[in-house]
């Protein structure tokens, strides 16, 4: 059977740390280069609503039924008929599914508070669907749900800077690439190799120690 000296591929690779170096280097520059150019920026803007309740007075069940009707409000304001109502308010040139991707709803540290937050690559248009989903929140969803009308709690302004994508971050995995993609073809020409390059390879193949 063949076997693999994990200890010679390992001085294999060793010897061939510069190749491995730069093409990690290689690969980090095209991967940045790729990102800065090739890849549009993404921005986020942020709104959020409070589920509020009709009572003066609220007790600890009444706090427990909020928190389990979050998960209620996400749905509905992600609904196809609530996003093709922003779309066509907006006048905007996306499906229901493409505008969907964009969006994302979620409980913000398990409170009654919920965020909503859309990401685009204009920033205009972000702050106005994230500003437009919100007030759907307010007027749309206690008449479906029939429930208390929620309070905005803060509108979406303009970002400012940019979510995505991130250039460190797209750096270290272009040269995560490189490495493997180095290392990779040092393992397949060390387990093609088979000349033999020392009289310990001879008898390893044979049994017999050379003269």
């Amino acid at each position: 059977e063949d076997t693999i000296d994990l200890v010679e591929l390992f001085w294999v690779l060793v010897n061939h740390w510069t190749i491995i170096l730069l093409t990690m280097l290689i690969t980090a520059m095209l991967a940045g280069v790729y990102y800065l150019v090739g890849v549009k920026p993404s921005y986020q803007a942020d709104a959020s609503f409070f589920i509020t309740n009709n009572e003066s007075v609220i007790t600890v069940s009444d706090l427990q039924l909020s928190s389990e009707l979050t998960e209620d409000y996400a749905k509905i304001i992600k609904s196809r008929n609530v996003l093709k109502q922003v779309i066509k308010e907006l006048d905007l040139d996306y499906t229901y599914d493409e505008l969907l991707s964009m969006t994302s709803i979620a409980s913000l540290n398990k409170t009654r508070l919920l965020g909503i937050t859309v990401e685009s690559t204009d920033p205009v248009e972000a702050r106005d669907i994230a500003n437009a989903l919100a007030n759907k929140a307010v007027s749309y969803v206690p008449e479906v749900m029939e429930t208390a009308t929620p309070n905005i709690a803060e509108l979406a302004i303009t970002p400012k800077f940019k979510s995505s994508p991130s250039l460190p971050k797209n750096t270290i995995i272009g040269a995560l690439l490189g490495l493997v993609l180095a290392a990779g073809v040092c393992t397949v020409r060390f387990l093609m190799d088979d000349t033999f390059k020392s009289a310990e390879d001879v008898e390893k193949t044979f049994g017999v120690m050379p003269l």
